[in-house]
């Protein structure tokens, strides 16, 4: 029996992308001896200065929010509650095509079993500060030019994890086919001197 093994990925609950990443490696945990633990970046964080179209600009003034209550559940409960609280926020969002907002946030923290009065720290700058020491910890091995997901995992040297955007993939994989994906994954992030395997975007985000 392989010993498990801890896979880390950052999230910021607003990317479709990252939903399906996050989905897909709770797949890959039923069949890998890995646990996967969730950290929280920030789109916002992360384009701050640079110059973005309106309507993204809205978006990343919106996205403050959810990040700010991550962390605020993380800084109160621990980092373990991250899991369900992206899960109640990620369905919300992606799935129930809810509005950013006190409402929302306010549900999944419940749906959360967390406290509601913490979507409160939406509209606050007090866990800005360990927000950015999160999107950094995520962020740093793998540079600014990416986005979410991000992935660290285990590499092929014991002792050494691999750092990773991606992968960017839709509908997430389930079962197996998650597994492979996983195996595919490691094997080229782990390769030294691999950068990048891309092709056109064809398809928008499904959540089947």
């Amino acid at each position: 029996m392989a010993e498990r093994e801890t896979v880390d990925m950052w999230f910021d609950p607003i990317c479709p992308w990252a939903w399906l990443t996050s989905r897909w490696l709770l797949e890959v945990e039923q069949v890998r001896p890995l646990d996967i633990r969730f950290h929280v970046m920030s789109l916002s964080v992360l384009n701050e200065g640079r110059e973005l179209p309106e309507q993204y600009v809205q978006l990343m003034q919106a996205g403050w929010g959810p990040v700010r209550i991550c962390i605020a559940a993380e800084q109160k409960y621990g980092n373990q509650v991250l899991r369900d609280l992206y899960t109640a926020l990620g369905t919300r969002i992606h799935l129930g095509k809810q509005e950013l907002g006190s409402e929302l946030y306010a549900a999944a923290l419940t749906d959360a079993g967390l406290d509601p009065a913490l979507a409160a720290a939406a509209d606050s700058q007090e866990y800005d500060a360990p927000l950015r020491v999160s999107h950094n910890a995520g962020m740093k091995p793998v540079g600014t030019d990416v986005g979410t997901p991000v992935i660290h995992a285990p590499g092929p040297v014991p002792g050494e994890p691999i750092a990773f955007f991606g992968p960017v993939v839709t509908p997430a994989p389930k079962g197996e086919a998650a597994g492979r994906l996983w195996d595919g994954v490691v094997l080229v992030a782990g390769t030294p001197g691999f950068y990048e395997l891309k092709r056109s975007r064809e398809q928008d985000p499904s959540f089947d």
